[in-house]
């Protein structure tokens, strides 16, 4: 470390990490039954450069793989090598889960409902713990991505606290088709940001368990466009390569619509579209043929979720749809 100026040097894991060093670290999260340990490789790209340190994360939820896709190809795109500060990227945060496919910890907890954690708790508890004290102070600026649990897609969107402007103009750089105003959750990885005062940015679409080409392009054109207002974007990567909406939807208020009845769903629309009041969205059948119930917008707006289980029962939610957009959208 000669010659280098400590205040400088990324610490973190117990590691030293000086500018212009590119370093992948493992953050030990538990071992198997089998004593084999899991760990959780954390690729960090410096500049020699001074700037902010961004960290990117997917696979909270481990069955969640367009996230996973999406800080990948950050990666291998070498869109992580920033002109100035730091880029974290951690492609898959909850390694239990990605190998078996499966949303949850070991222990069954959600990860995203036991931020910050505890010391001494369940095994989500103290990996989310872990995590909050020795890897999120690093961070000035988070990006962490999301799909649709089950069966559900989500349209490529942006969840903000619409009390956060910062956030909101943030958001509009990102570029998403749609931002939707969400309030945080208690115990998640947003809501311990926000008490850390780390803006943080939330990123769905698509579903768990599928990766589709157009989110994971959608995420990482998003990515690069925030890079890019930091001033941290190569310039080997050219914006005007990404593609951006037309218009970025802004919704304040939604509701979810849920199935009537039980039966066989048959969507009609796409989610993301703009539907209007008693259009009809899906039908529901019997298997037998003698049962047809059509499913009716409850009024105008977008779709930003559907279901796309082919078996429905009564009171499942079937649709996500949007009750009233910011006033540039009206």
């Amino acid at each position: 470390m000669t010659g280098i100026d400590e205040k400088n040097v990324l610490h973190i894991l117990g590691e030293k990490i000086p500018p212009g060093v590119k370093r992948t670290l493992n953050f030990n999260l538990a071992k198997l039954y089998t004593t084999t340990s899991v760990e959780v490789p954390i690729i960090i790209q410096r500049s020699k450069k001074p700037g902010p340190c961004i960290l990117i994360t997917a696979g909270i939820h481990g069955d969640e793989i367009n996230g996973v896709e999406i800080v990948r190809q950050v990666i291998s795109k070498k869109i992580n090598k920033p002109t100035r500060g730091t880029i974290v990227c951690i492609p898959v945060i909850n390694v239990f889960g990605f190998l078996n496919m499966d949303r949850a910890f070991p222990d069954g907890r959600d990860l995203n409902r036991v931020f910050p954690g505890t010391r001494n708790g369940s095994l989500a508890s103290r990996f989310a713990y872990q995590f909050t004290n020795k890897i999120l102070p690093i961070a000035d600026f988070c990006l962490d991505f999301h799909t649709g649990g089950g069966s559900r897609f989500n349209v490529a969107q942006i969840r903000v606290d619409p009390e956060k402007e910062e956030l909101l103009q943030y958001a509009q750089i990102f570029g998403a088709p749609f931002i939707v105003y969400s309030k945080n959750i208690t115990k998640s990885y947003r809501s311990t940001c926000e008490k850390m005062n780390i803006p943080i940015l939330l990123f769905e679409g698509g579903k768990s368990q599928i990766s589709d080409k157009d989110i994971a392009r959608t995420g990482v054109h998003g990515v690069m466009r925030i890079l890019d207002h930091f001033k941290m974007l190569s310039k080997e990567h050219n914006l005007q390569d990404t593609i951006s909406p037309s218009k970025v939807v802004t919704i304040k208020t939604s509701t979810w619509l849920r199935a009537k009845y039980s039966g066989l769903l048959h969507l009609k629309i796409t989610c993301g579209d703009f539907v209007e009041k008693n259009e009809v969205i899906a039908t529901i059948t019997d298997p037998y043929g003698s049962f047809r119930h059509k499913v009716k917008a409850p009024n105008d707006g977008y779709i930003i979720n559907t279901n796309e289980a082919s078996l429905v029962y009564q009171g499942d939610a079937i649709f996500h749809i949007s009750t009233a957009l910011a006033e540039d959208d009206e």
